[in-house]
């Protein structure tokens, strides 16, 4: 008999008000020993020597943003988890697929354990999706599914979602740890023992973790977010796990009353280059091995407050702070009188380095009422000595900005070569702050 924490699954043999390892209070929930039927037929090992190779069969979905994040396609008796706010779009995005693969003659089984069959069918017939080779079923029991599996042998299952479903053999209800882990480890099981693609919704949680942590995602072989915000129509699919392709990569969708549609002129979402304002400029980062170009504004004004405020939408305000520290410390900058508001624009998030010195060109800028031309892009990481260090993939992000039509760029000083950019190669970063003058 043990305790188990419904937040991080931490085990104590004791029942505690609070939880040692994730400091939430009454989450600890008694979790029985139960008799688990064990599987006769065990598998023998081999030598490593001997292991027949298997050809990796994928299946393209036919759009290129979905294929591009699942690595070039869905990998047969793949397991995929994709997670996301509640209506954010992860069932109508797993529909649209259902679709476009039932009709190349691939079957289809849809389990349920939140809508009726009827609320999928009006669901598939708003986003136009056909039915042909898609089965459905409304079933929470982990039996019962597993029997429905056997009986159907899809190509594809999809499970909606992992929270809803349970296992007789525990007591504990449905969605938590307990049972999440072990209605996971049988689909797993059962994915593995044929050649049937599995993708498990799983519910995000406040913290943006999809619920029940680490329970899944160690299981899986690939980790799917569907991000965006509910009033925008913005939607990004990002992998953050995946064993058959590039971790980081993502796809740009939007939200249409016919469900997600791919966005083909991606600059249209983050950039405004018809105009030039005080605190905007326009910054290179990478997702996977994809460079995107994202404008980012600041807004500095006098504060009549003993403490400034920062807020930041976009951008992980701790580095934030760093940045404008570095800044009052190497250049003498009094950013301490001053709040500041830093937002990215599109409703993407930056998670790189190799941005600080866009951030810092913005914040200039709109302290010193300084608009900075639309054609320039900044690429560099900003160190505590103010220095202006090296970032990966310039070559890629350079001809990208190429394509799109920039005409400088400010970069560390490395070797590279482009035709119809100027590079501006700087050392530190007070030769962004002549620029501004």
């Amino acid at each position: 008999m043990a305790f188990l924490c419904q937040k991080c699954g931490y085990t104590s043999f004791k029942w505690m008000g609070r939880c040692p390892s994730c400091g939430e209070w009454n989450t600890f929930v008694e979790e029985k020993e139960e008799t688990r039927k064990t599987n006769k037929e065990f598998s023998k090992p081999v030598p490593l020597a001997s292991a027949k190779p298997v050809k990796e069969i994928r299946i393209k979905t036919d759009i290129p943003e979905i294929d591009r994040v699942f690595g070039g396609g869905i990998v047969k008796g793949a397991y995929y988890l994709l997670g996301g706010e509640p209506g954010i779009g992860k069932s109508t995005l797993l529909l649209q697929i259902s679709s476009i693969l039932s009709n190349k003659g691939y079957k289809i089984l849809y389990v349920s354990g939140e809508e009726s069959d009827f609320q999928i069918k009006m669901r598939a017939e708003r986003i136009g999706t056909d039915s042909k080779n898609i089965f459905v079923m409304c079933e929470n029991d982990i039996e019962g599914i597993i029997e429905g599996i056997r009986e159907t042998n899809p190509d594809i299952l999809i499970i909606d979602s992992i929270q809803t479903i349970y296992s007789p053999d525990f007591a504990s209800s449905p969605g938590s740890i307990t049972q999440v882990r072990e209605c996971g480890g049988e689909i797993l099981r059962m994915t593995k023992q044929g050649e049937c693609s599995t993708f498990v919704i799983g519910h995000v949680t406040k913290t943006g973790e999809i619920a029940g942590p680490k329970t899944l995602e160690h299981m899986v072989d690939c980790v799917l977010y569907l991000e965006g915000e509910e009033k925008e129509n913005l939607r990004i699919l990002r992998s953050v796990k995946n064993r058959f392709g590039n971790t980081g990569e993502i796809g740009i969708f939007e939200m249409t009353e016919k469900g997600l549609k791919e966005v083909k002129e991606i600059e249209k979402f983050f950039l405004n280059r018809n105009s030039e304002v005080p605190g905007s400029a326009i910054i290179s980062l990478t997702q996977g091995t994809r460079p995107l170009f994202v404008e980012v504004q600041s807004l500095v004004t006098k504060t009549p407050f003993s403490i400034p405020k920062r807020e930041s939408a976009g951008f992980d305000i701790r580095r934030l702070s760093l940045l404008l520290a570095v800044m009052e410390k190497r250049f003498n900058i009094p950013f301490y009188k001053y709040d500041v508001y830093l937002n990215v624009t599109g409703g993407i998030r930056i998670y790189e380095t190799a941005c600080d010195m866009g951030i810092c060109a913005s914040l200039i800028s709109s302290m010193k009422n300084i608009s900075i031309p639309k054609d320039i892009l900044f690429v560099g990481e900003v160190g505590l000595g103010g220095e202006i260090r090296p970032v990966h993939l310039l070559n890629i992000r350079l001809k990208e900005a190429e394509r799109t039509g920039f005409k400088r760029a400010f970069i560390p000083a490395q070797s590279v070569e482009v035709k119809k950019i100027s590079l501006i190669k700087i050392n530190k970063l007070e030769q962004i702050m002549e620029v501004l003058k």
